[in-house]
C-alpha cells in the first residue's frame, strides 16, 4: 500500500537507512543458553542489499540490537554505516546523512516500531513491513505487502532500483 504519489517520491531516494529487528530480522528471536538473541535474516534481503550498494547507494543499519553477529551480517554484505546499540536512531540518522551530505528527502527509511517514529517523521520516504505496528503505518508512505523478516527490504530496494533504471544489470548476477 502507498500514500500518495510515492514513486515520485522514490525517484529523489539516494540512501536507505533500515532498523534491523522486526525489518530485517523476523520479529521473533532465539535466545542461546548465554541470552545472546539469535535471529533469522532473509537471503533475498541480503542479496538486495549488498548490490544497491555494488550500485553506490549509501545504506545505514540504525538498530537498539547490540549482538556482534548483526554487525557482522551487514559488514559482510558490504555495508559500512552500521549503528548498534543505537539509543537515539535520530542522532545517527543525522550522522549518516551529514557523512554524506545528503538532504533527508534524499533518504529512504524503514522500520517497524515506536523507535522508529522520530527518524520516520524526518526521512524523505518512510517505508514499514505489513506487520509494524499502527502508529508506524500511520506516517509509512509505502507499507510493503511483505513482513519483516520475510523480503520487505527486498521489496523496496528492488522498486527504488528498477525505478532508477540500476536494477539487473551485470553485476547483477554476482554475489
Amino acid at each position: 500500500m502507498s500514500k500518495g504519489n510515492f514513486k515520485e517520491e522514490l525517484k529523489k531516494i539516494r540512501a536507505f537507512a533500515f532498523d534491523v529487528d522486526g525489518v530485517l530480522s523476523n520479529p521473533k528471536v532465539f535466545l542461546s543458553p548465554e541470552g545472546e538473541m539469535i535471529r533469522t535474516m532473509n537471503t533475498k534481503d541480503g542479496y538486495a542489499l549488498q548490490y544497491a550498494v555494488k550500485r553506490g547507494y549509501p545504506i545505514a543499519i540504525i538498530t537498539g540490537g547490540r549482538t556482534e553477529s548483526v554487525g557482522l551480517r551487514f559488514s559482510n554484505l558490504g555495508i559500512e554505516d552500521i549503528y548498534l546499540a543505537a539509543s537515539d536512531k535520530v542522532r545517527d540518522f543525522e550522522h549518516f546523512r551529514n557523512k554524506y551530505g545528503l538532504e533527508a528527502e534524499e533518504i529512504l527509511y524503514m522500520g517497524d516500531d515506536i523507535p522508529d517514529l522520530d527518524v520516520m517523521t524526518r526521512c524523505g520516504a518512510p517505508c514499514c513491513p505489513a506487520d509494524a505496528v499502527e502508529e508506524i503505518k500511520s506516517v509509512s508512505t509505502y507499507i510493503s505487502h511483505i513482513k519483516g523478516g520475510e523480503g520487505c527490504v527486498r521489496d523496496i530496494l528492488e522498486q527504488v532500483l528498477r525505478l532508477h533504471g540500476r536494477w539487473l544489470d551485470g553485476e547483477a548476477f554476482t554475489w
